[in-house]
Formats: structure tokens, C-alpha cells, sequence
């Protein structure tokens, strides 16, 4: 009787360790988020704490995967650890004073953690539009993929708020800088560079603009409403994907 009960003591064990919050099998699924690191996007408005907010709101809501952040900020061991465009040769992949990047810190850190998803969030400052905006990566092998991704992620976050849905685009559209992908020669995202991130699903976000969303992004509720939406759809994404 005594070992019966240590086999359905056992065998409730090994159910619990299988399936995750809600009944959703516990995959061994890997997301990385990076947070904006920017601090100079706006006069008494910090994007990167925005971001990590947002992420952290994220991380934090059910169910839970294996989840990691790459931010540098106060890292003093790569330049433009707090500022910088993703679009920049300066700010991204060139070496200054013998250290790396910001941006190639945090890629680096991601791709030690061999994610299936990684996901950017930003604030698109100086748009003047209360808006959402979702971007993928020009020429990648699951660029249809990812267009979805983004599209589904940038509809659930306008629904939970007020933001408007401004689509998705390709980061070969944006005409910014001057950091281009060396398979496409491309303009392109650094963090999307399949060349540089080795995640297969590869996203990023731009919520909201620092003037006029400015309300929504500097209220805890507002933060947490968009991290809760953003994971919420992440979620529902993987378990239709049946990523392992």
C-alpha cells in the first residue's frame, strides 16, 4: 500500500513538472527579451525604463517559460551602454576604446541561451502617433513567420489599450542609419540580423511615442496592461506553433 502510494505520489510529481500554467504542456521553449537600453529618447522620459517595465510585466505574468532579459545598462565594460540606435554601425557592431557594443553585449548574452523567441521592445519617439508598430528582419528564411508574429503581438497590445495598430514592416524599410545585414546589404535592425541573432523568431516593437503616449507609458498600469497583453498572445503564438 505504502510503495502504491509513492507511485501516484511520483506519478503526480512528473504530470506537475510536465504541464505548465493552465493546462499548457511545459515545453522547453527559450525567449529572450531586450529591453531598450535608451535613456536620451525624450526630455524627462527614460524609454529604456519604459521598456524594461514593459518586460517585466511580461516575464512575470502566467505561464511561464524559460525566459531571460539582456539589458546593459551600467555595464561599464561595453560602450553606448545607455544610448544608441539599433541602426548604427557606431552603436552596434563597431569596437571603440577596445569594447564592444551595448547592442552586441545583449545579442551575445541571447545567443548563449539558444532562444526559439527573442522579442525587442522600443518606444517609436517622434512619430507623434499613439501608436504600435511591429518589425522584422528583410530576407529572413522565416520572415512570413515572423511578419505574424508581430502582427498578432501589435493587435493584442492595441486591443488592451489605445495605441493604434500601425502594422508591421520590414527593417529594410525605415531608412535609418547605417547598419546593414551582410546577406541583403540591406539597411537593417542590428538585433534582428539573422547574421548576428541566432533566435529562428526574431520580433521588434515600437509602443507608443514619448510625447503623446506618454500618459500610458509612464503609468505603472499602463506598463503592466501592455506586458500582460504582449505575453498573453506570445503564449497563445507557441502553444498553436507546438514549439519544442
Amino acid at each position: 500500500m505504502k510503495k502504491l502510494f509513492l507511485l501516484n505520489l511520483l506519478c503526480i510529481f512528473l504530470f506537475t513538472q510536465t504541464f505548465g500554467d493552465n493546462g499548457m504542456k511545459r515545453k522547453k521553449v527559450i525567449i529572450v527579451w531586450q529591453p531598450s537600453h535608451q535613456t536620451d529618447t525624450g526630455k524627462d522620459f527614460s524609454e529604456a525604463e519604459t521598456c524594461n517595465a514593459i518586460v517585466d510585466a511580461a516575464m512575470q505574468m502566467k505561464p511561464h517559460f524559460k525566459e531571460y532579459k539582456v539589458w546593459s545598462i551600467g555595464n561599464e565594460n561595453v560602450h553606448h551602454n545607455n544610448v544608441g540606435s539599433n541602426t548604427a554601425i557606431e552603436h552596434t557592431s563597431a569596437i571603440i576604446d577596445g569594447k564592444i557594443s551595448g547592442y552586441a553585449y545583449e545579442l551575445q548574452e541571447a545567443n548563449k541561451k539558444h532562444p526559439q523567441v527573442f522579442i525587442a521592445v522600443h518606444n517609436n519617439g517622434g512619430t507623434k502617433r499613439n501608436a504600435v508598430w511591429g518589425y522584422i528582419h528583410y530576407g529572413d528564411s522565416k520572415e512570413s513567420e515572423n511578419r505574424i508574429l508581430a502582427a498578432r503581438l501589435i493587435k493584442a497590445i492595441s486591443a488592451a489599450t489605445d495605441l493604434e495598430n500601425r502594422g508591421v514592416l520590414l527593417d529594410s524599410s525605415t531608412g535609418r542609419n547605417d547598419y546593414r545585414c551582410k546577406s541583403t546589404n540591406k539597411l537593417s535592425f542590428y538585433s534582428l540580423d539573422e547574421n548576428i541573432n541566432t533566435a529562428p523568431y526574431r520580433v521588434l516593437l515600437e509602443i507608443g511615442d514619448n510625447a503623446v503616449s506618454r500618459a500610458l507609458l509612464t503609468s505603472s498600469e499602463g506598463r503592466k496592461k501592455i506586458g500582460e497583453a504582449l505575453k498573453q498572445e506570445l503564449a497563445s503564438w507557441i502553444a498553436e506553433k507546438d514549439l519544442e
